[in-house]
Order: C-alpha cells, then sequence, then structure tokens
C-alpha cells in the first residue's frame, strides 16, 4: 500500500464509523460478562436449599429466586389478579393473595396462573382454602417502578394489573404490615387444579456475544470497503 493517501471526506466518514462499532463491540463484550454473571447468581440462587421467608427487606435483597417457605393464613377475599399468558399462549391471570403469617405480617403469594375464565372465585372454590397453609416457592422482589416504558398503568380500581406493584397492592386492599417481597408458589398442585403454580421464567435471554460479533464485524467490513475504495481510486486515477 505504498502511496497511500487517505482521502478527507471518505476518512471523515469512515473512521466515526469504524470506532462506533469497536465502541458498542467491547460495550456488548462487557454486558456478556455482566449477564453471565446473573445468570450464574441466579442458578446458583435456585439450587440453593429452601430456608423460611426473610424477616426484613434488607435481608431479602440477597435472596432472589432462593427458595423460600411462609406460613399462615391465605386472605382469599383479597385476591388480586395480575394479566398473565400461559406456557401455551393462553391468556387469564397470576392469582396475588395476602398470605397472614402468625404475627400478622403479610405477605403476597403469587398463587400461580388461572385462565380468564377462572378468574371468579366461586368457579375454583377447592384452590380456596380457609385453613392455614404452608407456602413454597421462589421469592422475589418487585420491580422499583414500571418494568417498561410499553406495560399500561395498573388499575386498582378494576383489580386489573400488569405488574406487581406491592405498595399499591396493600392499598388496595387496604392491608397494613406487608413484606417488601412476594412468593412464587411451587408447583405443587392446589386443590381442584387451580391456580397452577411453579411456573416462575427463569431463563434469561443472553445474545451479547451475538451482538458483539455483529459490531465488531461492521468494523472490520467498512475497514475493508476503506481501502478497495482508496484501491480503486487510485487505479482508476
Amino acid at each position: 500500500m505504498s502511496g497511500f493517501r487517505p482521502q478527507f471526506w471518505p476518512t471523515v466518514l469512515a473512521l466515526p464509523t469504524v470506532l462506533l462499532c469497536l465502541g458498542l463491540g467491547v460495550w456488548q463484550v462487557h454486558r456478556l460478562a455482566w449477564k453471565e454473571g446473573l445468570i450464574a447468581a441466579r442458578a446458583a440462587a435456585v439450587a440453593a436449599p429452601a430456608i423460611p421467608a426473610p424477616s426484613s427487606g434488607a435481608a431479602a435483597r440477597g435472596m432472589e429466586f432462593r427458595h423460600v417457605s411462609a406460613s399462615g393464613v391465605l386472605l382469599n377475599d383479597k385476591e388480586l389478579f395480575v394479566a398473565a399468558t400461559a406456557p401455551d399462549g393462553s391468556a387469564g391471570f397470576h392469582v396475588l393473595t395476602p398470605l397472614r403469617e402468625a404475627d400478622g405480617r403479610i405477605v403476597f403469594i403469587n398463587r400461580g396462573f388461572v385462565p380468564t375464565a377462572l378468574r371468579d372465585r366461586d368457579r375454583r372454590p377447592m384452590g380456596e382454602p380457609g385453613r392455614p397453609v404452608q407456602v413454597r416457592g421462589l421469592l422475589r422482589l418487585p420491580s422499583k417502578g414500571r418494568p417498561n416504558w410499553f406495560i399500561p398503568d395498573n388499575r386498582p380500581d378494576l383489580n386489573y394489573w400488569f405488574w406487581v406493584d406491592l405498595p399499591a397492592m396493600a392499598r388496595a386492599d387496604h392491608l397494613d404490615d406487608v413484606a417488601p417481597f412476594y412468593i412464587d408458589a411451587d408447583a405443587t398442585p392446589n386443590p381442584g387444579g387451580w391456580p397452577k403454580g411453579g411456573l416462575t421464567r427463569l431463563a434469561l435471554p443472553n445474545h451479547h456475544l451475538q451482538y458483539a460479533i455483529t459490531w465488531f464485524s461492521l468494523a472490520v467490513a467498512m475497514i475493508v470497503i476503506y481501502v478497495l475504495f482508496h484501491r480503486r481510486d487510485r487505479e482508476h486515477r
């Protein structure tokens, strides 16, 4: 490439593009390491032995997706319904029911999925125990706000929720002393078969390696185009 003379405007266009693609590729490599750490931490939490539900929010912060248990009485008349889809794609709701523990604390339990036709409690009376129960499942921490901008606002007035907002849910149910976490019930069958628990989605998408390869490939492609342009221009001259 003796006599190579970069032209001004092709260089002005190509150089920022190459730097941008390289920067995005490096960013995706960092994101890959971050996501792999999340996946490993979640897998470790799920595999850990079950323990009683924590007594405070501070203790719960490092326990998300850990198997926990809680005992008490389900306040079935205060069920809340979060819009959801079943694994087969059918529409329905997750049933969040307050559990009153012996000391009076309330822990919301995501008891699982019910199809839209079974939202009415009267259609699944066997699944509404009035006796004390022990619930086992995965500890979950609610998001600190709306998870995504495209998720609609919750409608407490209609008991129609799109995301878990424990303070708002406590207000809607007129409950005090509510734990700052909730529990996704495991797959232990409920009488009558509904709600159906054990449907927590544990998999985390991880496409950062593909994204990194794409950005680095675009940077290489831009360099090749830049060099070929100058070679062809030199031959033409």
